[in-house]
C-alpha cells in the first residue's frame, strides 16, 4: 500500500527529511503500526518517532494513533508542541 509521508518540526530536522512516498505492508494499518514500522529504520528514527514525541495527521486532519491509513493517504508527522 502506497502512502505519502510529510515531516514537520523536530522530526523533519532530526531525520533530515521533508517527505517521501513509501510502500507499507498490505492490509489494514494504523498510525501506531506505521510509526512502529518507521522506527525499524534505526536508532534515530526510533527516538524521534516514539509515540510520545510525535503527532500525526491523515489528509490534513489530526488523528489518534489508532486511526486507519488507506492507500494514497497523506500522513503528516510533526512535533506535539509547536511555537505560535
Amino acid at each position: 500500500m502506497k502512502i505519502h509521508l510529510l515531516y514537520f518540526g523536530r522530526p523533519r530536522e532530526a531525520l533530515n527529511i521533508s517527505g517521501e512516498t513509501v510502500n507499507v505492508p498490505d492490509g489494514a494499518i494504523t498510525l501506531a503500526q506505521l510509526l512502529a514500522w518507521l522506527r525499524l529504520r534505526g536508532e534515530n528514527w526510533a527516538k524521534e518517532l516514539a509515540d510520545n514525541r510525535v503527532r500525526c495527521a491523515i489528509n490534513q486532519e489530526l488523528a489518534e494513533l489508532s486511526a486507519a491509513i488507506n492507500e494514497n493517504d497523506e500522513v503528516a508527522l510533526f512535533s506535539p508542541i509547536s511555537g505560535g
